[in-house]
């Protein structure tokens, strides 16, 4: 079985996905004609011609744009439902996903609005496929943290479908330590905990991440490389890593997908994790990351398996259900003969 048919072929799980940033540029264009909203394009086409980006905070304008198309429950359960079709495409059996209500919440649009959203689409998959869905809701770092205590606190009627916290937006200049409290808050709460840390940022923050914040995972990371003493650390304590590889490469974090590290941490022992963060900003799903990193640094058969099998290692399913689709991959290698 050729490499690329096996990428398509196994269950997979992703764990970093914004579901903001899945938003198409067809969708965007849609729902901007329905809500008779002026945007600055005059075509589904030219959008898609500003999905290029400098850095990080470039992307962020556009992405902070985009999510005001987002009005009422409909477009909410439009835009996850899109996304669930999407996993279905890729095999993805299990989805850890990322909203920002502060994106929402500071334009009046409250969790009223986009929870039922969200849940009706997820409900429905679940009813058809059977796939499992487990909800991050994600604080905005540029803001404070009091702003992220006021979310903590208004997701209460909801904490029944929420199952972690995040961190995410702009990286530089707001470490996590800024957050403190607020994560303290939410493990005592009971959610699960990850943090962005170390894409444009440096190692020291992924320190903090670990040691302030006590994550359960760490969001992408890939500068981690760039301290041996950490890498030592996340090795030890097996903390994944999950890694973006076309968002890495489309926010001119590395230049080409050739320099990419992900292999380099994988073959020294670390647990990481391929996954498409906003992924019609980025120009790729999940497949799409995998078929990447193959066609640019050889991917194999066996680091492909290992790459998926981490996902759901690192993963907040029952420990059950972890050697359920572990033992899949396996299963589907030994059938077809793939090397291991």
């Amino acid at each position: 079985m050729s490499i690329i048919t096996l990428i398509k072929a196994l269950p997979k799980a992703e764990l970093h996905l914004h579901i903001e940033g899945s938003l198409s540029p067809i969708l965007m264009w849609n729902l901007a004609q329905k809500h008779r909203i002026s945007m600055p394009y005059n075509s589904v086409e030219e959008i898609e011609q500003a999905y290029q980006f400098s850095d990080l905070q470039s992307f962020l304008d556009l992405y902070y744009a985009g999510a005001d198309v987002l009005r009422d429950e409909d477009d909410f359960y439009r835009l996850m439902k899109d996304y669930l079709d999407a996993c279905d495409r890729d095999n993805i059996v299990h989805a850890e996903i990322m909203f920002d209500p502060q994106t929402h919440t500071n334009r009046g649009v409250g969790f009223d609005v986009f929870m039922p959203g969200f849940l009706r689409a997820i409900r429905d998959v679940q009813e058809n496929r059977g796939m499992s869905v487990k909800l991050i809701m994600s604080f905005l770092r540029h803001l404070t943290e009091a702003a992220a205590i006021e979310t903590l606190k208004n997701a209460e009627p909801w904490y029944d479908n929420i199952h972690a916290v995040g961190l995410d937006s702009s990286e530089l200049d707001h470490p996590p330590e800024k957050f403190e409290r607020v994560f303290s808050m939410a493990r005592e709460a009971g959610f699960k905990l990850v943090a962005h840390a170390g894409e444009e940022g440096p190692p020291e923050y992924i320190w903090q991440a670990i040691n302030l914040l006590n994550v359960d995972r760490i969001d992408h990371g890939v500068r981690c490389q760039e301290d041996a003493e950490l890498m030592s650390l996340i090795k030890h304590r097996k903390i994944p890593l999950t890694v973006c590889p076309l968002s890495n490469l489309k926010l001119c974090v590395i230049e080409d997908m050739t320099e990419h590290n992900i292999v380099d941490l994988l073959n020294a022992g670390l647990m990481v994790t391929v996954n498409s963060d906003d992924p019609t900003y980025f120009g790729g799903f999940l497949n799409d990351n995998f078929i990447a990193l193959h066609n640019a640094l050889g991917l194999t058969h066996s680091q492909c398996a290992q790459l998926v099998k981490n996902s759901f290692a690192a993963s907040f399913l029952t420990d059950e259900e972890k050697r359920t689709w572990c033992n899949a991959v396996d299963k589907l290698l030994e059938q077809t003969g793939s090397p291991v």
